[in-house]
């Protein structure tokens, strides 16, 4: 029997994607009830869910997702319930909602190095896609094996937007296999995984950062959080790349691909030295990489995808150390959902976009000096 401390409705609000290249709506569906969970789940209250770049890829119908279905794979909040296998949780717990959901753990991936196990082939599908229900919700089940701790200096609204930002970023620049010292390059330096990375890197890992974008805010947002050489790839890859060389030398050691643009790979092998490595991690249906660049220099292709429990819990423990800054816009609530939505589209805002769901919860916790 589930360990439970309050009693559930049988309904509740929630975000949902209905249809493709139309506004999310905002139903009443049934609510999870914690005589549903299974031994290795966890029900919790979500305070705080945030939106992601892919969010707007999956509205796009780039990827097959059975509708309707809950939006965000970003979410927080606090425990109700607990399947019997959970020990790690107990009600009243904070927790960040880890992607992975039902890894089979017996595969050679999931036997394997602990950062590559989310990577299991038999794992059941993540929140947001594949017919489970997201964030966007007032009440969520999520794996008890892959949720981790919100430190306690960490507000919900701080750490929602690192449950997929946050880890995913600290991953690619963890793939990208540099030592202290040496240059990193960021294509999409202004953006919600962008800031973060510039500052994980610098901060963290020691290495300098040249930041690659093509808006006004991505820009200035880039500098703000440290980049050693901010570039506008408006000026057109030629110019993009002569700049990088001049101040590093003969172009930056590693790339990461963050935007997702048509011309986001062009730029990034272009500022890529040789032998250097290109790590993609932006979602795109396509990625238009220059062959014969890629053979001449030798360039690495690598990619990167979240990252795993100990990996994600890592970094949270980092960001408070080292005093990261997240750039966010707080929204209150699921009704501010489409609206942000659009502004995203739109690109009107800089960094992240988060929604105040149970104002309770937001407002008891401990304040991090940053919300």
């Amino acid at each position: 029997m589930a360990t439970q401390t309050v009693t559930i409705p049988e309904t509740m609000q929630a975000c949902q994607m209905v249809e493709f290249n139309k506004p999310h709506r905002i139903r009443t569906i049934p609510a999870p009830q914690p005589s549903e969970l299974r031994p290795f789940e966890v029900l919790i209250k979500v305070a705080v869910p945030s939106l992601c770049h892919s969010d707007l890829e999956y509205m796009k119908g780039t990827f097959p997702i059975a509708l309707p279905v809950t939006a965000s794979h970003e979410g927080t909040g606090t425990v109700v319930a607990t399947g019997n296998d959970v020990t790690r949780f107990k009600p009243g717990d904070r927790v960040l909602a880890g992607q992975t959901f039902g890894r089979c753990g017996e595969c050679d991936v999931c036997q394997g190095p602990e950062p590559n196990r989310h990577y299991c082939e038999k794992r059941e599908p993540m929140m947001s896609v594949g017919g489970r229900n997201g964030a966007f919700q007032e009440y969520l089940v999520i794996d008890g094996r892959e949720a981790s701790p919100i430190p306690d200096k960490m507000s919900f609204v701080t750490a929602a937007p690192l449950a997929c930002a946050g880890m995913t970023v600290w991953r690619a620049i963890k793939n990208a296999g540099l030592e202290p010292g040496e240059w990193l390059g960021i294509i999409g330096s202004g953006g919600g995984l962008g800031h973060l990375g510039i500052q994980f890197a610098k901060k963290v890992f020691g290495l300098k950062v040249v930041g690659v974008d093509a808006r006004d805010e991505g820009l200035a947002l880039s500098r703000e959080a440290g980049a050693d050489l901010v570039v506008d790839a408006r000026q057109g890859k030629d110019a993009v790349a002569k700049e990088v060389k001049e101040a590093t030398g003969k172009g930056v050691h590693a790339v990461l691909e963050l935007s997702g643009h048509p011309s986001a790979a062009e730029n990034g092998t272009a500022i890529t030295k040789n032998h250097g490595r290109f790590v993609q991690v932006a979602i795109a249906d396509k990625l238009p990489i220059p062959v014969l660049e890629m053979i001449f220099k030798d360039l690495h292709v690598l990619s990167s995808f979240m990252a795993s429990q100990q990996e994600t819990e890592a970094m949270l423990n980092a960001f408070v150390e080292h005093d990261i800054h997240l750039e966010n816009n707080v929204f209150n609530g699921l009704a501010e959902i489409p609206k942000a939505v659009e502004m995203a589209q739109k690109a009107q805002y800089r960094g992240k976009a988060c929604f105040i769901v149970d104002k309770e919860a937001v407002g008891l916790q401990p304040g991090d000096g940053r919300v």
